[in-house]
């Protein structure tokens, strides 16, 4: 899967239509992909199908399966909207949630996650403080070997997503600030164009701390949709280093662990 891509798949020439009986019935589907604890190989799978398959996908499947992998992730995002919308819409949403974008200093290109947390108290962390009112739902990094680092240096790769963003306070610093949209990269999740928080300096110290990361080493994007990516050059840790939470906070118990 290209990384710098939303999830698409190859468009087959259209089937003849035997109305929604069957397989093609949104229930049927939503019934199978319980039974199989909503694979996203299995969704993938059935989206490239047919048109259908495809459309279904769109307006069920990507849902059902942030619904059903992250409860209380999915619930926070779209609680504000009666219609259960999302910006950037949930296929991108179940994407960035089990898809690691990989990086250009690592030996592994995108692939999927064998399991990642998303954390809001993690993302408190990423906001300037006069943003701290957003809600950022954040990744714990995901580790990559630097190609000729001899196994001592190692890549974290990690991703996250504004609820709202184009409400939020960090949107709307981004703007005061005429921070520029950058030319060459693109969010992995949605195919939108990104900020460079580090170009709009609004990278908190905070965030290195909480990755455990070298000072300098951290560089992150926020597309228009508010899907994050980013990465940072990990330092390894004494046995004796306790993490400080933020504002003497303990991580809440909202978090969503997600398993492949």
């Amino acid at each position: 899967m290209n990384s710098s891509r939303p999830l698409r798949f190859k468009q087959p020439s259209r089937l003849p239509s035997f109305g929604e009986t069957g397989i093609e019935n949104e229930q049927v589907l939503t019934l199978v992909f319980e039974s199989i604890s909503w694979d996203i190989h299995t969704i993938c799978a059935v989206a490239s199908v047919s048109r259908r398959f495809c459309a279904i996908a769109r307006r069920v499947l990507w849902r059902s399966l942030c619904v059903h992998r992250a409860p209380g992730m999915a619930a926070a995002l779209s609680g504000s909207d009666p219609s259960g919308r999302i910006d950037g819409g949930w296929q991108a949403l179940a994407k960035l949630m089990f898809f690691c974008g990989g990086g250009e200093s690592t030996r592994s290109p995108g692939h999927f996650a064998s399991e990642s947390r998303f954390s809001k108290t993690s993302g408190r962390f990423f906001l300037p403080k006069n943003c701290r009112g957003d809600l950022l739902y954040v990744s714990d990094p995901c580790e990559h070997e630097a190609v000729g680092g001899g196994g001592d240096e190692h890549l974290g790769v990690f991703r996250g997503v504004f609820r709202e963003f184009m409400r939020s306070k960090t949107r709307q610093c981004l703007v005061r600030r005429q921070a520029e949209l950058e030319e060459k990269v693109r969010c992995p999740y949605c195919g939108g164009r990104v900020w460079s928080m580090k170009a709009a300096r609004l990278v908190p110290k905070s965030a290195a701390r909480r990755l455990g990361s070298r000072d300098g080493g951290l560089e992150f994007y926020v597309c228009v949709n508010g899907h994050l990516h980013g990465t940072c050059w990990l330092i390894p840790l004494s046995s004796d280093e306790d993490e400080r939470d933020f504002d003497g906070e303990e991580d809440d118990d909202s978090d969503d662990f997600l398993r492949r």
